[in-house]
């Protein structure tokens, strides 16, 4: 299990790390300006402007169990759980109408981030992209410099259908990166989350487990 740190010692070693203002030339064309670490940081102490941020699930609103995931996208052990259990929770549980399924975000570091502002680009592809960054996480996330990861991520949002306009301004957005941090800092005080991947199954949480134990725990819940 991964360890989140709290927001504002994750923007200091941000800023220590390299800033988050990022302008990088993309090898798809054009050029990539990511916003700045004084967003992240500020973002701690005041209110994100009029941004809102929606909670992404699938399934029914209203089904019997929900399940809620924290996770990052740059997170190996996120990235096992969507490759080992995910697939099969999702045709035996979320598709059935059995569970109401609901990721949030947790961010470790600016790249994790920037896949969240890839993703939530385009509301109705957020799953779809989800997926693709989990498959392709130990190639986009170890791509060597901010630049070279920024561009990965591009390459992913214009893969999934996302027009070069509209990915731009996605990952220009300053405001609404603030409200990301400010929102998942609300999140995880709330929900006492420590690490990744974290599961809420009806409020009672939950680390890291196998489909098997998963399975088990929604169908005692399910009364099945």
């Amino acid at each position: 299990m991964k360890r989140i740190l709290p927001v504002a010692l994750l923007a200091l070693g941000l800023i220590a790390g390299g800033s988050w203002l990022l302008t990088q030339p993309s090898t798809s064309g054009g050029t990539i300006t990511l916003p700045g670490a004084a967003s992240a940081q500020d973002a701690a102490s005041t209110p994100a402007s009029d941004v809102v941020i929606n909670d992404m699930y699938l399934g029914e609103a209203d089904a019997p169990v929900e399940v809620i995931e924290y996770a990052s996208f740059t997170c190996p052990h996120c990235a096992n759980f969507h490759a080992t259990a995910y697939d099969q929770l999702k045709a035996n549980y979320i598709d059935t109408g059995k569970i109401k399924f609901t990721y949030r975000e947790v961010y470790f570091d600016k790249f994790g981030m920037w896949a969240s502002m890839i993703a939530r680009c385009e509301p109705t592809k957020f799953f779809g992209i989800s997926d693709i960054l989990y498959d392709e996480q130990s190639d986009w996330a170890r791509a060597g410099s901010d630049g070279a990861i920024a561009d990965a991520l591009r390459k992913i949002g214009l893969k999934s259908g996302i027009g070069q306009e509209q990915l731009d301004a996605c990952l220009n957005d300053g405001d609404k990166l603030k409200a990301l941090v400010g929102w998942y800092q609300e999140n995880a005080t709330r929900d006492a989350i420590e690490g990744t991947p974290t599961f809420l199954i009806d409020g009672q949480k939950y680390s890291n487990m196998s489909y098997e134990d998963f399975a088990a725990i929604l169908d005692e819940k399910l009364g099945e």
